[in-house]
């Protein structure tokens, strides 16, 4: 074998192992994503929610990609696909988050759910409440009558929403974000708040107001890339 031979298979063999080496991490850190978001666990029916969540207590090595870090009475915790991770000797736990944690954007798979006349918003056993005057999504108690949900109001009723299709692949993480940004500017132009009963305006300007709020939610989300129809 000459000289050049063995420098050429010496120089495939190491791009092999670099190859090697990079398709183990690729498969550890997407198992790592894939156990964050439950892809084998089942699914969450509590009102027909029907998103895929791991068990509360299980553990991960290693945070999925695309986290996010908060903290709450000076302890951290970690937010990635409606699942909270915090950190523990051995790893991170998957848990409940605490009464009180705020976030400025809810999980991007909620279901809406009214109890007792108040809006709630719930992912993976955990149930979040809008609080204007934090500007924020705060973790709350189980509420009472939480298995007796009611429908929304009549007036909050979603006839004439759009459907919404990410034109630029956007994540679900940014497809809520967005969302949520939209929905903050279009309140603020419009007056209406489809998350309050009534949409917080005049029983006389609902229909209105709402229409206006439609079109500005319409508006904002084709401005960031969705095809609303």
């Amino acid at each position: 074998m000459s000289i050049a031979d063995s420098k050429f298979l010496s120089r495939a063999s190491g791009l092999l192992l670099i190859g090697l080496l990079a398709a183990s991490i690729g498969h550890a850190e997407s198992g790592a994503s894939a156990a964050a978001r439950g892809r084998s666990s089942v699914p969450d029916k509590r009102y027909d929610h029907g998103y895929y969540y791991p068990p509360h207590g299980s553990r991960v090595r290693t945070l999925p990609p695309g986290y996010r870090p908060y903290y709450y009475r000076g302890r951290p915790y970690y937010f990635h696909d409606g699942v909270w991770f915090e950190p523990r000797a051995g790893g991170f736990f998957i848990i409940r988050p605490p009464v009180g944690l705020q976030i400025s954007v809810p999980p991007p798979y909620f279901t809406p759910v009214w109890i007792g006349g108040v809006p709630y918003y719930y992912a993976d056993d955990t149930y979040y409440q809008w609080v204007p005057s934090m500007n924020a999504y705060q973790v709350v108690d189980r509420p009472a009558g939480a298995d007796a949900p009611e429908s929304p109001p009549l007036t909050d009723t979603t006839a004439g929403t759009s459907f919404v299709y990410p034109r630029n692949g956007q994540s679900p993480e940014q497809q809520a974000t967005d969302r949520y940004e939209c929905h903050t500017w279009s309140r603020g132009e419009t007056g209406f708040d489809p998350t309050q009963a009534g949409g917080n305006v005049m029983p006389n300007e609902n229909t209105s107001r709402r229409s206006e709020y439609q079109r500005a939610m319409d508006a904002c989300l084709e401005g960031r890339g969705y095809s609303v129809k």
